[in-house]
């Protein structure tokens, strides 16, 4: 089975991620979409940034009808910080019949080469790469394991969403239903 992994802190998970996993499941030739939640990252604010059991728990709500779409908590189970490398050696290890292509906005192509052991990465997996507005063309973007993806954009942020909850604003269709639910039930992102 071909899985791809989205990689994001998912703070919160909204529509923009849903519409891309979406369109890499049934515009490649990946069979599922797994969302990697990062677990907390002490670069980022801690106010901001909720804790990874309920940032989970939002893709769990927003995955949940879909059987070709996974939440993980791969990440939470390894040590800090956490490499994608890593990652990706523990889920072989556990999922052997699994071949697995990292899913990346072309922001992050551009500096793919100062990741640790990005090589390896490249040598044994694919990356699909979806672009976004702005971002340079990267020099690994001709590398045959690269698959540039021509996904529809989408100019919705977490961050939005945090400020715009912050605000009161009202911006549930921004989210999964669940997920909108679930943030207004714990009174998430509110302060």
């Amino acid at each position: 089975m071909k899985v791809g992994l989205f990689f994001g802190s998912f703070n919160p998970i909204h529509v923009g991620h849903m519409v891309l996993a979406n369109y890499m499941l049934e515009f490649t030739d990946l069979d599922r979409i797994w969302f990697v939640i990062s677990p907390q990252n002490p670069l980022k604010n801690k106010s901001s940034l909720l804790h990874e059991r309920y940032r989970l728990q939002m893709v769990q709500l927003a995955t949940e009808n879909n059987n070709k779409f996974k939440a993980s908590d791969a990440e939470f189970k390894l040590s800090q910080p956490s490499y994608t490398v890593n990652t990706l050696a523990y889920l072989k290890e556990k999922h052997p019949k699994n071949q697995f292509v990292l899913i990346m906005g072309g922001d992050n192509l551009t500096t793919f080469h100062k990741w640790k052991n990005y090589e390896e990465i490249l040598k044994y997996h694919e990356i699909y790469v979806y672009p976004r507005p702005g971002s340079p063309e990267a020099e690994l973007s001709k590398h045959k394991n690269v698959k540039i993806v021509n996904a529809p954009h989408m100019e919705i942020s977490s961050t939005m969403i945090r400020n715009s909850i912050k605000e009161k604003k009202d911006i549930r269709y921004f989210l999964p239903e669940k997920v909108w639910e679930y943030i207004k039930e714990m009174h998430f992102y509110e302060k």
